[in-house]
């Protein structure tokens, strides 16, 4: 197994600590202490399994791709008919290694694509991947996930090992799981085996591949944890086993909660910054350079995506149910949705002291998707910030070569404007710069506001 160092803020002493990880064995090693201890037969190989994967979003088509290179058989299933014809033709977020991948995998057979959930009563493997986002008052939308669970339970045979990865509320696993599956008379642990094991896809960035990326496995029984960690172990190199499902779901949920606060941080001393003009982004490097006890994040427009801004509501909401507080996630959570209006105000501020009332004022928002380099608009600040200007009387467009329209919270639509000049805007919002586009453009703007911090192109730009 890989060494991994664990990214603990403990003073340099996390070393201490590594022996309380439980680091799942080499297959062979495994198997040989098996055999010696008398327990049961070993697993059959990996490669004679039957594996389908449920949801073909951001994680499940890249571990779909991932597995189909090591297997010779791998089921895509998704209900979602345009998804299918996006992947079989390729039209897809993936980098090129994985496209390659993906394309070998679909002309040599080893991944098919279907939205027959009948697909999963032939599988030895069922791996749940299904979006867990929140609703417009930020309460977890299940909708997805029960739906897959029940599909799962029903086409459910003995023999078989599920393991889901979706990000969720603690006892998940367990109550759309472990307990139906047991009242349909399949007891899990002996039966079916069962366990939850978190993704940890980074879309858009090619340095966080799969195979380096440990993950953590936790099963409701030890051989649960065996089983599901044979597969996992075909993603990565490290894979570490925890007790339980529950104690895997809070894993995810801490890491992502995690970020969320340090963000919120980030961006409140990038606001610091500004107060006694200095540059966030030196002195959060700065502050990098001591190698314990800190672990910096950069200030932006605001947090998007699938995880930050929907994951820590799914434990909010699970505390809230118990009468639990946590003012601490809370106040992260506001402070994170409050950040796009910082931009529209700041904009407001610029076009005010250039003379320009904010009523007709053309600016254009340069890069709308949550990230560079993705073509994803799901919580993306962008949104807001558009929706904001507009209010303020602003005719506001967009630049983003990845995204060719976009709708509004009030179902206005809005087309990319493919080839903008600088001059043609009395300001320009920098929000998202892809890699491989020239931006220079806005350089020619008269004002140019950096809610990235971090765009060099424009010598007259201002910051949040």
């Amino acid at each position: 197994m890989t060494q991994h160092h664990l990214a603990l803020a403990v003073n340099g002493r996390e070393r201490l600590l590594s022996d309380r990880l439980v680091a799942y064995q080499d297959r062979t090693e495994e198997d040989a202490v098996r055999q010696a201890a008398g327990l049961s037969a070993p697993v059959p190989r990996a490669r004679q399994e039957a594996v389908v994967i449920l949801g073909l979003g951001y994680v499940g088509l890249p571990t779909a791709c991932e597995l189909a290179a090591r297997r010779s058989s791998v089921v895509g299933v998704d209900v979602s008919a345009p998804r299918l014809r996006a992947v079989a033709d390729g039209d897809v977020d993936l980098p090129p290694a994985e496209r390659g991948v993906l394309r070998e995998a679909l002309a040599d057979g080893s991944l098919r694509l279907t939205a027959d959930p009948g697909a999963l009563e032939e599988a030895d493997t069922v791996v749940v991947c299904v979006p867990t986002p929140v609703d417009e008052d930020r309460v977890p939308d299940l909708a997805a996930m029960r739906d897959a669970c029940a599909t799962v339970v029903a086409r459910a045979r003995a023999g078989q090992t599920i393991i889901l990865t979706s990000t969720t509320f603690v006892g998940t696993t367990r109550e759309l799981l472990v307990e139906p599956l047991n009242r349909r008379g399949l007891v899990v642990g002996s039966q079916v085996h069962v366990a939850f094991s978190p993704e940890r896809i980074d879309p858009g960035n090619h340095d966080h591949v799969q195979r380096d990326t440990p993950r953590i496995v936790g099963g409701v029984t030890p051989e649960c944890s065996a089983r599901a960690a044979r597969v996992i172990g075909d993603l990565t190199d490290s894979v570490f086993l925890v007790g339980s499902p529950e104690a895997a779901e809070l894993t995810k949920l801490y890491e992502n909660i995690f970020r969320a606060v340090n963000l919120a941080l980030a961006n409140e001393m990038a606001d610091v910054c500004g107060v006694l003009a200095l540059d966030p982004i030196e002195v959060t490097l700065a502050a990098g350079t001591k190698p314990y006890g800190f672990l910096g994040s950069f200030p932006g427009p605001g947090v998007g995506g699938h995880c930050i801004p929907c994951d820590p509501y799914y434990l909010l909401w699970q505390l809230r149910e118990r009468g639990v507080a946590a003012p601490m996630i809370d106040q992260a959570m506001r402070c994170i949705e409050r950040r796009p209006e910082q931009v529209v105000h700041r904009a407001g501020q610029l076009l005010e002291a250039a003379g320009v009332a904010a009523a007709g004022a053309r600016v254009l928002v340069a890069g709308v998707s949550y990230k560079a380099g993705v073509r994803d608009l799901r919580e993306s600040p962008a949104l807001p910030i558009i929706a904001g200007l507009a209010a303020r009387g602003v005719d506001v467009r967009y630049h983003d070569p990845l995204i060719d329209e976009l709708v509004l919270p009030d179902g206005t639509r809005l087309a990319a404007e493919p080839e903008p000049r600088g001059a043609d805007w009395d300001l320009v919002v920098v929000h998202t710069v892809h890699p491989g586009f020239d931006y220079s453009w806005a350089g020619d703007c008269p004002q140019v506001l950096d809610a990235t911090f971090q765009f060099d192109l424009a010598p007259h730009r201002q910051v949040v």
